[in-house]
């Protein structure tokens, strides 16, 4: 019994896909307004702007900004990330930082680090979330309420200072 109504609703319901379509009201037209996103970096043909999400649509240009300083800072640690375990892979033997404690597959190291780098990770980043908050964010006492996490004005998304190479361009519309 279960078996046949379950097979009368799913002809039913393929049944609609073969019907007849009605004719479609032609689309209102908007008109496009040009926001920080159609400026950002990788915005480029054939492409254009893309965001699958919607994020643009709802969003300032502040809160767009601070996206973008998202999506560059999670992108960054992602490379690093996937260079550390590279890394990992091939280092075995005498280290630096862990006196040769850590050996095997990279998949197996995080529960062989000494309880002691945990701690000089978080300092360290700590430190360095501190020094980009500074550099790029509105201090909190001078920011509205409706508008947490404020970045400055001046600041490129990404852009912390940090070049010890000498790498950066020097034209903004270059970097």
């Amino acid at each position: 019994m279960k078996l046949a109504i379950s097979s009368v609703a799913l002809m039913a319901g393929s049944a609609a896909a073969f019907g007849p379509f009605g004719a479609k009201a032609p689309a209102a037209s908007t008109p496009v307004v040009k926001s920080f996103a159609d400026d950002l970096v990788g915005a480029l043909p054939p492409v254009g702007f893309w965001d699958p999400l919607g994020f643009a649509e709802k969003a300032n240009d502040s809160t767009l900004k601070r996206y973008r300083e998202a999506e560059l800072t999670h992108g960054r640690v992602a490379m690093l990330a996937v260079l550390g375990f590279l890394v990992g892979e091939k280092v075995e033997g005498n280290s630096f930082l862990f006196d040769a404690q850590v050996s095997g597959p990279a998949i197996t190291h995080i529960g062989q680090v000494p309880e002691g780098f945990w701690a000089l990770l978080l300092l360290s980043i700590g430190a360095a979330e501190q020094f980009r908050a500074e550099k790029g964010w509105v201090d909190p006492s001078e920011v509205p309420i409706d508008q947490p996490g404020l970045l400055r004005d001046e600041y490129i998304p990404g852009d912390i200072g940090f070049d010890p190479l000498g790498l950066k361009p020097e034209d903004p519309e270059e970097f």
